[in-house]
């Protein structure tokens, strides 16, 4: 061969074995998924290709000597200001593929976070903070559309009663939600884990665009069912199996496309949970070949409140992008009683990496300027707004609720408590944690009954956290943080962004 590919020796990382240690029992060989180990006969020992190791850290985890460290591949180019090396890489990739390069879960790229960049208020001596452990702390929150105004009156014993009529709400005992990822694009144990979850702590999980499967139902309490531009697993039972029915419009991770779960992923159940043949590509457009406008957006709105009675509320998902407060507006008057703002740094099964990486606006952002927007046209009462895409810890869903949200959706942090290392393939079904595939062999990897306690403790410690938050904030519900901006401050952030986040800066 004249020429070799520069990639084939170019691998982001290295499989460093020690010798003394390792004693050939070939574990590692059985978990990688992607075959970066093999046992050599010729040498009746245990070998290793770099090349095809993603970094997920499986074999080093699982190692029973401790003989296996992962590490970054230190082999650099020369040193280019406007040539970075990622841009290197991506070039001899597409020059020897000519294909789109694919990426999984959220952007690594260094944008600015602005969670790190807003400190939270503390109470001091005039407003004495609040011990949530001997004093009521109440996190508990309702998604839906509010009256104008509310009516009381009396009953027959004198007591207190609530005389207007309230839109359907989801309750939630507390503001952390399981963010939308689809049967198929995770595995079934997941989505039965996330199910599992969301009951015993009494919140809610979205089904993502993939439908939701029969046997999940029981779960309908705490169970938001979406509805995308695929329309797959949708039908009457579906919409009315829920506590609420969300439209997806656009995702962050990739604003302005549409998704394809390819045919390898689509299994017996995942086929009669969406209504497609085994093994066919799920492909779900960028538009919904219904909606070219707000009017038609308020058709399907209202078509799915009749379908589920006027039971439930309905939310529409849209992507932060430029105009999303403008567009979220439009949402509003369009009927929606829930808006999901989903930011840029959000995770994906599969994008293209220059999507995922250059499109969208982050989170903080958006979130902010929707909720000021709603405010000023005075419709902010009429739709909660829930924030998802880059929510790390308690600490970034208390600055979301004080920047305007009524609660949160985390996904990438669902799948770190269950295991998940950003190797970032979701897409290739080969997931060596057992989490997005539907490999029967890699799927068992994750049991439903223990994914579904580390989830429970996340989101319990978490809640815990923001309890301790607002009582330092001299604050004893989530209702009081609510658009509160006075309880953040900025650090190192230019005029326009304190002016966009609506917060001062620190000092002041």
């Amino acid at each position: 061969m004249l020429f070799q590919p520069i990639n084939k020796n170019y691998h982001e990382f290295v499989i460093d074995r020690d010798k003394d240690r390792c004693i050939n029992c070939k574990v590692c060989v059985r978990q990688c998924s992607y075959e970066a180990h093999y046992w050599d006969e010729n040498r009746q020992k245990v070998m290793h290709d770099n090349s095809k190791c993603i970094g997920c850290h499986r074999c080093e985890a699982l190692c029973p000597t401790a003989a296996l460290t992962i590490r970054r591949n230190r082999s650099e180019f020369r040193p280019n200001a406007n040539w970075r090396p990622v841009f290197l890489q991506n070039i001899y990739k597409q020059a020897d593929t000519g294909g789109v390069l694919l990426a999984g879960m959220g952007s690594p790229v260094d944008i600015p976070v602005y969670w790190d960049r807003l400190l939270l208020d503390a109470s001091q001596v005039t407003n004495p903070s609040i011990d949530p452990l001997r004093e009521p702390m109440e996190l508990r929150t309702f998604l839906g559309a509010k009256p104008d105004k509310v009516e009381l009156g009396n009953d027959a014993e004198g007591k207190p009663v609530l005389k207007t009529k309230l839109a359907p709400q989801i309750k939630l005992d507390t503001p952390i939600m399981f963010a939308a990822m689809s049967f198929g694009a995770i595995n079934f144990n997941l989505h039965r884990a996330m199910a599992r979850a969301a009951t015993e702590l009494k919140t809610a999980y979205n089904t993502g665009e993939g439908g939701l499967h029969r046997s999940l139902f029981k779960y309908g309490q705490h169970t938001i069912v979406q509805v995308a531009s695929g329309r797959f697993g949708v039908h009457r039972d579906y919409l009315n199996a829920g506590c609420g029915i969300e439209i997806k419009i656009g995702q962050g991770a990739k604003p302005g496309i549409g998704g394809h779960l390819p045919g390898e992923k689509i299994n017996d159940k995942v086929s009669e949970t969406r209504m497609i043949p085994i093994g066919s590509d799920a492909i779900s457009p960028a538009p919904h070949h219904d909606i070219y406008s707000i009017e038609d957006l308020l058709q399907l709105i209202f078509a799915l409140k009749e379908a589920s009675e006027y039971k439930v509320p309905v939310s529409v998902k849209i992507a932060a992008v430029h105009n999303v407060a403008a567009i979220a507006s439009g949402v509003v008057r369009a009927g929606a009683d829930i808006i999901t703002v989903d930011g840029m740094r959000g995770g994906t099964g599969a994008a293209p990496a220059m999507i995922r990486d250059n499109v969208g606006i982050p989170i903080e952002l958006a979130l902010a300027s929707v909720d000021q927007r709603l405010r000023d046209e005075g419709i902010r009462h009429k739709a909660s707004v829930v924030a998802a895409g880059g929510i790390r810890c308690s600490a970034d869903v208390v600055k979301a609720i004080a920047l305007g949200a009524d609660a949160v959706y985390i996904g990438t942090a669902t799948l770190l408590s269950v295991g998940c290392t950003l190797c970032g393939r979701c897409y290739t079904g080969k997931c060596p944690w057992g989490i997005a595939t539907n490999d029967p062999r890699l799927s068992k990897r994750q049991n439903p009954d223990v994914a579904s306690g580390k989830l429970v403790n996340l989101v319990q410690a978490w809640s815990h956290e923001i309890q301790e938050m607002l009582g330092g904030m001299g604050l004893n519900s989530i209702e009081s943080l609510r658009g509160n901006r006075d309880k953040l401050r900025g650090v190192g952030l230019s005029e326009t962004e304190l002016d966009i986040l609506g917060v001062k800066h620190a000092g002041r």
